[in-house]
């Protein structure tokens, strides 16, 4: 994994990406002028045994392309990890910075593309890319049995990685707290609401609809278990 993460850091597939990127590494917001940012590619992380994989989209320009950690650092990651420590996945509510002693149970976490895209929109060619990183983030989780997509690129981003192997998945739709088995041999896809603030500021995915979800994914694996 030390290996794949750094390959992924050095990455410079997509220009596009590449100079949104570093450029607002350097510009910068406001609040975090003080800050150096990490502006580069940002690998996932967490339990090397997990059996969930939990899939987001893109690192936040101001959130992950500062602190080099996936939903570290943003109002995304401020309602994600509470609700995992709440469900026995992470040893505490909050991820500020590398080093700030979070630690994950059972779970690893992804995104479809490593690079923060312009607009939070990336180009199919852009998440074609960069899927075969999670390809391989999955090859080395051994022990995993499912994912949890958080919102509909990611859930249609695991789609697309099968369908670029040659794998042929069930018609599936994306909503909230959706689950669909996608054959035999492969994880299962448990699917919902993005943790950002357009959907959590409005009500459309609460804390109680989120914890649902973490609560699901920990009966699935102990049924398994």
């Amino acid at each position: 994994m030390k290996r794949l993460n750094a390959d992924i850091i050095t990455c410079r597939k997509c220009p596009r990406l590449v100079a949104w990127r570093e450029e607002v590494a350097q510009t910068k917001r406001k609040a975090y002028q003080d800050e150096d940012y990490w502006g580069k590619p940002v690998p996932g992380f967490g339990d090397p045994d997990a059996k969930i994989m939990i899939v987001g989209l893109a690192p936040g320009a101001h959130g992950s392309n500062r602190t080099g950690r996936m939903f570290t650092g943003d109002a995304s990651g401020d309602f994600l990890y509470p609700a995992l420590q709440r469900a026995g996945f992470a040893n505490q509510p909050f991820a500020e910075h590398l080093g700030d002693g979070l630690q994950l149970f059972d779970v690893f976490i992804t995104a479809i593309c490593r690079c923060v895209p312009p607009k939070n929109r990336p180009y199919v060619a852009e998440i074609e890319n960069c899927l075969p990183w999670m390809m391989a983030e999955v090859n080395l989780l051994t022990n995993l049995e499912g994912y949890v997509a958080l919102g509909r690129i990611a859930f249609d981003g695991i789609q697309r990685m099968y369908k670029m192997q040659g794998i042929d998945l069930p018609q599936m739709d994306f909503d909230h707290n959706k689950f669909y088995e996608l054959g035999e041999g492969l994880p299962w896809l448990l699917s919902s609401y993005h943790p950002s603030q357009q959907n959590t500021l409005t009500g459309r995915l609460n804390e109680a609809m989120f914890d649902a979800i973490w609560s699901r994914a920990r009966d699935l694996i102990r049924k398994k278990g």
